[in-house]
């Protein structure tokens, strides 16, 4: 693409040990790159390892095996310069519920090594740019799931990190918050942010997506831009594209009805 890629995965392996089970490789010998201004999607059902790798992306979980770089900086062997370069939005992420919106984003402005000068300045245009002028001073627990919603993102953003991680964004959001997480992503995307995007909801990941990985029990199974992914399979529709892939990986029919019923509920 003309740029060194912002992040790095190569042949990335996490492996938990379940009493039940045994062995469970929840990543296995997964490889792909995300470049700055690229929107770069995961696409999997419940269990396909999406958020594991983030977490490993992340320095919250050590990989078994393999490699994984943000900015050039090792998630293991350097994982505090990767924590500054990298931006992590969940769903799931709770926000400190006493502190007031604009105390929360000085804290993740500083706590994320944002030069010290700067940071008054910083959350200012962060309140102004997601308009929590009006609320800067309420306690997040007062604020209603949009405004914590905006809150949530700009916290992600307080240190202007290159790379951002969205797992999961939209689970639990109406229709119109929902868009405005969508619009917010472009607008990040068109800033030059390298994106990695986790989903298992289809019509987001089509509209969304530069490229997108297919992942299934910790595989790769495919890998590219939406035409080429069509191209390969001869389907129009990700849905059934997806479901080509994992029927192909597990070898049978009764796949599909299976894996709809987790894309359903996964995540």
């Amino acid at each position: 693409m003309g740029v060194p890629p912002a992040v790095i995965v190569r042949d990335l392996r996490k492996s938990f040990f379940d009493e039940s089970r045994g062995e469970v490789k929840a990543v296995d010998g997964l490889s792909f790159t995300c470049y700055p201004g690229e929107i770069f999607g995961l696409l999997g059902a419940n269990g396909a390892g999406k958020t594991t790798t983030l977490r490993v992306l992340s320095t919250v979980l050590k990989p078994t095996g393999g490699s994984a770089s943000v900015m050039g900086f090792d998630v293991v062997e350097d994982p505090e310069a990767v924590r500054r370069n990298l931006g992590f939005y969940s769903a799931s992420t709770a926000l400190y519920p006493r502190l007031t919106a604009r105390e929360t984003l000085e804290f993740f402005a500083r706590i994320n090594g944002y030069p010290e000068a700067g940071v008054e300045g910083r959350v200012r245009a962060l309140v102004q740019r997601f308009g929590i002028g009006e609320y800067a001073h309420v306690r997040v627990e007062k604020l209603s799931t949009g405004m914590r919603q905006k809150v949530s993102i700009a916290r992600t953003i307080a240190h202007d990190p290159p790379v951002l991680i969205f797992d999961e964004p939209t689970v639990g959001l109406d229709v119109l918050n929902a868009l405005e997480m969508l619009k917010i992503i472009r607008e990040l995307r068109g800033e030059g942010k390298a994106i990695l995007y986790s989903s298992h909801i289809m019509s987001e990941v089509e509209k969304l997506c530069d490229r997108i990985g297919i992942l299934h029990r910790g595989r790769l199974l495919a890998l590219g831009t939406l035409a080429e992914l069509q191209e390969a399979t001869g389907l129009h529709y990700l849905e059934d594209i997806f479901v080509h892939y994992v029927v192909q990986a597990e070898g049978a029919a009764g796949a599909r009805m299976g894996m709809l019923g987790e894309l359903e509920t996964g995540t």
